[in-house]
């Protein structure tokens, strides 16, 4: 009798990360412990089509051949919500936050409000909604906030359709390809300083706790002036793992990433985005989500602080049975 736990990695989806969550989902598939696990592939098409190791299915039936599943997905669909939502419908158990925290987590705009709320720093913007004048939207920020400016969509990640700006013209540029994103754009004050990242992990020391992995410092390549798309997926940045840090500076991010974490109450684990300038550490955003390739950022702080990614898996897996 075949008593291993039947695990769905769910991958794909219609997004823009597409193609990272492919990546995401086949490392998981990779380092899952088969000894423990039974392995399936859940890959959502960007249509929206489901599909079990290479087989078109329906999330009814799909439910039906699990235990778990193993929340693979990046950006829209896969981390904003939408699919915890079905999920939870089903009564199937995943790993990652669930459908509430995704959504803010997901919207950039409204996660500043509950990253202020815990007291962290975090830039200053404006929101511009789609549909309207967005020559006049334009006019409104460059009169109410000090440039230089990062645009960017409200509600997906990997840096896709992040635009660093020095003037009207090309804010109004920005704008448009934000909003060709996603309906809602946000422009915020461009803060100057080290680029830092900290994951965390919940549990690992004792329950209900939420343990800081050791941050990494982000180098973009000479061209671009920060960690765009093609900066993060090119290879070329440095990624410096653990952060050349004062103690008590990496201290300061470890406690930021645990406070946003639980501010938007997140689940399981979560990876922080942080600017260390001269003015503070602003928080920019945190992924409910964060890649688990081998190139992947989180990955290479866990393995900095002694955990396998197989490790990880297994343990993320436990939580998520718990819950």
């Amino acid at each position: 009798m075949n008593t291993m736990l039947r695990v769905g990695i769910m991958r794909g989806g219609p997004s823009s990360e597409y193609e990272v969550s492919l990546k995401t989902g086949g490392s998981v598939l990779a380092h899952i412990p088969r000894d423990k696990y039974q392995p399936f592939d859940i890959l959502v098409d960007r249509e929206g089509d489901w599909h079990i190791d290479g087989f078109p299915t329906t999330l009814e039936k799909t439910a039906r051949h699990l235990d778990v599943v193993f929340n693979a997905m990046h950006g829209e669909f896969g981390e904003d919500g939408t699919v915890q939502r079905i999920l939870d419908q089903f009564g199937i158990a995943y790993t990652g936050s669930r459908a509430f925290a995704s959504a803010i987590a997901m919207n950039k705009a409204i996660a500043k409000y509950y990253f202020k709320q815990a007291g962290l720093k975090t830039p200053e913007c404006r929101v511009v909604r789609g549909g309207g004048d967005i020559y006049h939207e334009a006019r409104r920020v460059f009169a109410t906030l000090v440039g230089p400016y990062v645009v960017k969509p409200a509600g997906t990640g990997s840096s896709i359709g992040v635009s660093l700006v020095y003037d009207f013209a090309s804010l109004v540029s920005a704008l448009n390809e934000a909003l060709s994103l996603g309906s809602i754009a946000i422009v915020e004050e461009y803060i100057e300083g080290r680029e830092v990242t900290c994951g965390v992990v919940e549990g690992l020391s004792k329950p209900d706790a939420i343990y800081p992995l050791l941050p990494i410092e982000i180098i973009p390549p000479d061209h671009t002036s920060f960690f765009d798309y093609g900066a993060k997926y090119s290879g070329k940045a440095q990624e410096i793992c653990p952060a050349n840090l004062k103690e008590e500076t990496r201290q300061n991010i470890q406690n930021a990433a645990v406070a946003a974490h639980r501010a938007l109450g997140a689940r399981h684990y979560s990876r922080s985005d942080f600017i260390l300038s001269r003015r503070g550490l602003y928080i920019l955003e945190t992924n409910t989500l964060p890649g688990l390739t081998e190139e992947s950022l989180l990955p290479k702080a866990l393995r900095a602080g002694g955990m396998e990614l197989s490790e990880f898996i297994d343990y993320v897996i436990t939580l998520a049975m718990k819950d």
